[in-house]
């Protein structure tokens, strides 16, 4: 079976359906301690925060997601300050989560130790 981490995110223009809770609940499993978070319109999104021993860690680490999200032309939204980083994930062209998000989450989870 294919990890979510090996595959590639596919391009998404609006043309398919946000997961519905029970389709997030089964992609929950695959990732590393991320939230499903709901905002004020009723629509999932993907969130963890990333602890670090101090500012250059925390800058190293969202460069590397930044790296990573553009190689999957999948852009997540990104806080970040001494010590930690906020990764927020959701795919915009459907007000939701999908595949692409679990996808970009797996692979952050992989680079969350450097």
């Amino acid at each position: 079976m294919t990890k979510l981490y090996e595959k590639k995110c596919i391009p998404c223009e609006g043309n398919i359906s946000a997961f519905n809770y029970s389709e997030i609940h089964n992609y929950l499993k695959k990732v590393n301690d991320w939230e499903v978070k709901e905002d004020s319109k009723k629509k999932f999104f993907l969130e963890k925060k990333f602890k670090f021993k101090n500012f250059l860690s925390s800058q190293r680490f969202v460069n590397l997601v930044g790296d990573i999200s553009e190689k999957e032309s999948h852009h997540p939204d990104i806080i970040f300050g001494w010590g930690y980083a906020i990764i927020k994930i959701y795919t915009h062209a459907i007000d939701g989560l999908s595949e692409n998000d679990f996808i970009l989450a797996s692979k952050i989870d992989q680079i969350s130790n450097v």
